[in-house]
C-alpha cells in the first residue's frame, strides 16, 4: 500500500528506520528488532541505502523480506551516489519487481574520502532530479527528506526551503524530517514550508538517545542542535548507559506527545536497528 494513502486516514502514523547490517549476526538482530516492533502496528518501516549503493541488493532483499515474511509495508531509500540514471532505473525495477510501492529518493552523502558530493557522468546531482526521474517512469509513492534546522550544506534557511520546494514540485508525496530535539524547530519549519506552498504531510523524525558520544557524532553530521539542558543531563550521567537511555526516552516521549498534539501527522523513529528505547517511548505514549 502507498504510504501517502495511509496518511489520509488521519490517524498518527508511527514508522521505524533500519539499515542493512554487515553480517549474519547483524541481520539476526535486525529481524529481532523488527519483530519486537511489529506489534506496535507501524504504518511502514524504511530501509536505508549504503554509501555508493554498496547495499543495493541487500536493501532490495530486505524490503522483500519485510513485506513478504513479516507483513509490514517497507520503503526503500535510494541515493544518487555513484550511479548513472540507467543503474538507478535498474534498482527501481528491482524494487518494483519485489512488490515495493514506496521509495525515498535522496542525493546521498559524498563517498568516504571525498569532501563534496559529485554526480557521476550520466547520474544526478540533486534529489529533485531523481524524484522527477522516478515519477516519470514508475508508479511509486515518493517520500522526501527535509531539515527543520536547515541542511548543513545549504547557504541559508531560505535556499534550503527553495530546494525543498523544487523536490516536492518534482513529485514528492510526503516528507520526513531529519532528527531534531526541539519541537519549536519542527513547528517553525512546518509554518515556513506551508508559507512557501509546500502542502504535503511532514512527518517528524525522532532519534531515541541511548549513547552520548553517538548522539554528538550524529548531530555534528546533520547539523541538529542539542538543547543545553538536555545535553547537561546526559553528560552528567554519561557513564551510566541505562540512565542515559532513561533520559533519552523521557525526552523523546515528551517530544512525541507534543508533536502529535500539535498536529504532526506521524513520527518516524531512527531506531539504529535497536527496538528497546523505541518500544519504551511508544508504551509511554499509550499510557498517557
Amino acid at each position: 500500500m502507498k504510504i501517502v494513502d495511509q496518511l489520509k486516514s488521519g490517524e498518527p502514523a508511527f514508522s521505524f528506520e533500519f539499515f542493512p547490517p554487515k553480517d549474519e549476526a547483524g541481520l539476526e538482530r535486525l529481524f529481532e528488532a523488527i519483530s519486537e516492533l511489529r506489534p506496535y502496528k507501524p504504518a511502514y518501516v524504511s530501509v536505508t541505502y549504503g554509501a555508493g549503493g554498496s547495499t543495493r541488493s541487500l536493501t532490495v532483499d530486505l524490503v522483500r523480506r519485510i513485506r513478504d515474511e513479516i507483513g509490514l509495508e517497507a520503503m526503500a531509500h535510494l541515493t544518487c551516489v555513484g550511479a548513472t540514471s540507467a543503474e538507478l532505473d535498474q534498482v527501481l525495477r528491482d524494487l518494483r519487481d519485489v512488490g515495493a510501492e514506496n521509495i525515498l529518493p535522496l542525493r546521498g552523502d559524498a563517498p568516504q574520502g571525498h569532501a563534496h558530493f559529485e554526480a557521476v557522468p550520466g547520474g544526478f546531482s540533486y534529489a529533485s532530479e531523481l524524484v522527477a526521474h522516478a515519477k516519470e517512469r514508475f508508479d511509486f509513492c515518493l517520500a522526501g527528506a527535509c531539515y527543520p534546522e536547515g541542511h548543513p550544506e545549504a547557504p541559508s534557511i531560505e535556499a534550503d526551503l527553495d530546494n525543498l520546494k523544487k523536490k516536492v514540485d518534482a513529485g514528492v508525496d510526503f516528507l520526513i524530517t531529519q532528527l531534531f530535539f526541539n519541537n519549536e524547530d519542527y513547528f517553525r519549519f512546518v509554518d515556513r514550508a506551508r508559507a512557501a506552498g509546500i502542502e504535503v504531510p511532514i512527518i517528524a523524525g525522532i532519534m531515541p538517545i541511548t549513547n552520548v558520544s553517538q548522539l554528538k557524532r550524529f548531530t555534528q553530521l546533520c547539523g541538529a542542535k542539542i538543547p543545553p539542558g538536555l545535553l547537561a543531563r546526559l553528560e552528567s550521567n554519561e557513564e551510566d548507559r541505562s540512565k542515559v537511555r532513561a533520559i533519552g526516552v523521557e525526552h523523546a516521549t515528551d517530544q512525541c506527545a507534543a508533536l502529535l498534539e500539535g498536529g504532526a501527522p506521524g513520527v518516524h523513529f531512527y531506531t539504529l536497528n535497536r527496538s528497546l528505547a523505541t518500544r519504551e517511548i511508544l508504551d509511554n505514549l499509550r499510557s498517557r
